[in-house]
């Protein structure tokens, strides 16, 4: 997985896909969001990095689901506020999906699907069966099991958008996510992503859980 630049295209193309007016435009407007300052992880990178996932793990949904999932990317983390209450940036951007995409012209079942998707990534619970909310799960959280660079930058970049939080307090709060991603049974749902990406998860989040555990600090949500 490389983090390589947001391409505006998959967009254009996902919009139209579900009856939209494929305007590029509309993908500018959510890089610029993508690039705003209070962001270390959850930025262009971090969306590049879950689009490239999406392609991967979606060698079984027909072409309208594959739409909705990259459409449920660009907007998942949209509005980003590390200082939100719990749930506000999920909510916040899925209503900014829907209205986009219900003024680009994208067909109602289409506009509610990827406002439920985005709403889905606030608990990551493991989806029960296959499709497109599965693969954006796994999508989402294909950094915890990045290559070891990767995955360390990535905690660090969470801590910078944390750091008006003091250590003891961002410690406690990011072992209070992490944790379950590393005791439950399953990781991830799609098949691809369990068989590939299990092993390094868990391995990277049982270092990462050593270091809080030992005052090093963590953040309240992903």
């Amino acid at each position: 997985m490389v983090g390589s630049e947001a391409s505006g295209r998959t967009y254009a193309v996902a919009v139209g896909a579900v009856g939209g007016r494929a305007d590029e435009g509309g993908a500018a407007r959510l890089l610029a969001r993508y690039a705003e300052p209070q962001r270390g992880y959850h930025d262009g990178r971090h969306l590049a990095e879950v689009l490239t996932a999406v392609d991967l793990l979606s060698g079984d949904l027909d072409p309208r689901q594959h739409a909705l999932v990259v459409l449920a990317a660009w907007y998942h983390d949209a509005v980003y506020d590390p200082a939100a209450a719990p749930g506000a940036n999920e909510e916040a951007s899925a209503v900014l999906a829907e209205r986009e995409l219900a003024a680009a012209g994208c067909d109602p079942g289409a506009v509610a699907a990827v406002g439920g998707l985005v709403r889905a990534t606030l608990e990551h619970e493991l989806p029960a069966t296959p499709g497109p909310e599965a693969v954006l799960h796994d999508a989402d959280l294909w950094v915890l099991s990045a290559p070891s660079q990767r995955f360390d930058e990535y905690c660090a970049q969470v801590r910078g958008e944390y750091a008006h939080v003091p250590a003891e307090d961002f410690a406690r709060g990011r072992t209070a996510v992490l944790a379950p991603f590393a005791t439950r049974p399953r990781l991830y749902a799609t098949t691809v992503a369990h068989e590939r990406w299990t092993d390094a998860a868990r391995t990277n989040l049982r270092r990462e859980l050593d270091r809080l555990s030992g005052g090093a600090g963590g953040a309240e949500r992903r």
